[in-house]
């Protein structure tokens, strides 16, 4: 079973493409981190290097159980280690689908960033023509992810 829902694309912090203009990470957050996560297993070398953010609101999720958990990531220096979470997921534009992950860097260890619990943060290849405001459909195992009021 799937839960499905559909979302719509909005700008983000750009912390984790490097877009933002005050920004620690001139690189970006993913391009630092996707070598880290690529030695513990899980390989995002085929995605873009950000976050597509999707709103799903009035709807929140929820993780039940992520396939990969990577605890105590040390990534920037002078940094806390933060522990991250991925589920496989589908983002489903103009009739095409596109393997993706949720990128779940967990709240606790993620010291002054709030992300709002409407907003799903998805690592996805490069989706051509797809910007702000555009409508997409997130998909993803429902024994991993609950989506709910």
């Amino acid at each position: 079973m799937f839960e499905q829902i559909d979302g719509t694309v909005q700008a983000g912090y750009g912390v984790a493409s490097g877009k933002a203009e005050h920004s620690p990470y001139p690189k970006g957050t993913i391009e630092m981190q996707t070598p880290i996560f690529k030695a513990r297993g899980l390989d995002l070398t085929a995605c873009f290097p950000g976050t597509l953010n999707i709103d799903i609101s009035p709807k929140r999720f929820e993780i039940l159980a992520a396939p990969y958990v990577f605890r105590d990531v040390e990534w920037a220096e002078g940094f806390a280690p933060e522990n991250f979470s991925f589920v496989p997921c589908q983002i489903i534009y103009q009739h095409q689908s596109f393997e993706s992950f949720v990128y779940y860097p967990h709240p606790e260890t993620k010291i002054g960033h709030f992300q709002n619990p409407s907003i799903v943060e998805v690592i996805a290849p490069f989706i051509s023509g797809l910007k702000y405001g555009d409508r997409v459909i997130f998909r993803a195992d429902s024994n991993q992810i609950k989506i709910f009021d």
